[in-house]
């Protein structure tokens, strides 16, 4: 009995040593990493194949300013293409006027969602750019190399909403994946893809891989 007596008198100091050791051991700080990024994205969109660069500056942990440009196709929501087995495999796509490549110059603001919940290994972030683009279109009856003395700039404003995640713990090296919307309205007439089909507003999914490097 008394055993047992001098076990509950002991409780409460076990506690109390319990709470003061978990007092001296904080919680772990969260990860600084550099707030500069330079690198370049690979991008697969609805119009095809595209590729990218940009430039990153962190203001806090959730918020950073970027710069990006990139070139990618962007085509009409009606072209079908065929392949020619009897030439080669050489494609084509009947009723096609013109190919169309968007060079857009975004400026914006990457929010980093979640900082307080998720480990550093994973970092979303939701993107929103807007900017001024080109849309640079070459004939398409002519060879593609060969085209490009025959393009013509058209003019366009617009942007992109995305939604991404940084990946791993590197403080050199950056690895991202992202999704984004991006939306171009033409100023003047409008451009002809298709024939007899004019287009002032051209808007596209673009899933892109993102590589780069912190300093």
């Amino acid at each position: 009995m008394k055993a047992f007596l001098f076990f509950l008198f002991l409780i409460p100091f076990g506690f109390s040593s319990a709470q003061k050791i978990g007092e001296l051991a904080p919680e772990k700080p969260p990860e600084v990493f550099p707030g500069n990024n330079l690198g370049a994205d690979i991008m697969f969109g609805e119009g095809g194949f595209g590729l990218g660069t940009f430039y990153k500056k962190s203001f806090s942990q959730n918020i950073t300013g970027f710069v990006d440009f990139s070139i990618s196709e962007t085509k009409d929501d009606r072209e079908v293409t065929y392949i020619d087995y009897y030439n080669y495999g050489t494609t084509y796509t009947p009723g096609k006027v013109n190919r169309a490549f968007l060079l857009p110059l975004n400026f914006g603001i990457q929010y980093r969602l979640f900082s307080e919940s998720l480990t550093e290994n994973l970092r979303p972030y939701i993107s929103l750019g807007v900017g001024p683009s080109i849309i640079l279109t070459t004939p398409y009856d002519q060879e593609f190399f060969k085209s490009f003395g025959s393009a013509k700039a058209h003019y366009a404003a617009g942007g992109y909403i995305g939604l991404g995640a940084n990946m791993g713990l590197s403080k050199k090296n950056l690895v991202a994946l992202n999704v984004r919307y991006y939306y171009n309205q033409v100023f003047g007439d409008g451009i002809e893809l298709m024939t007899n089909s004019y287009h002032k507003s051209f808007g596209q999914f673009c899933i892109m891989l993102t590589i780069g490097v912190m300093y």
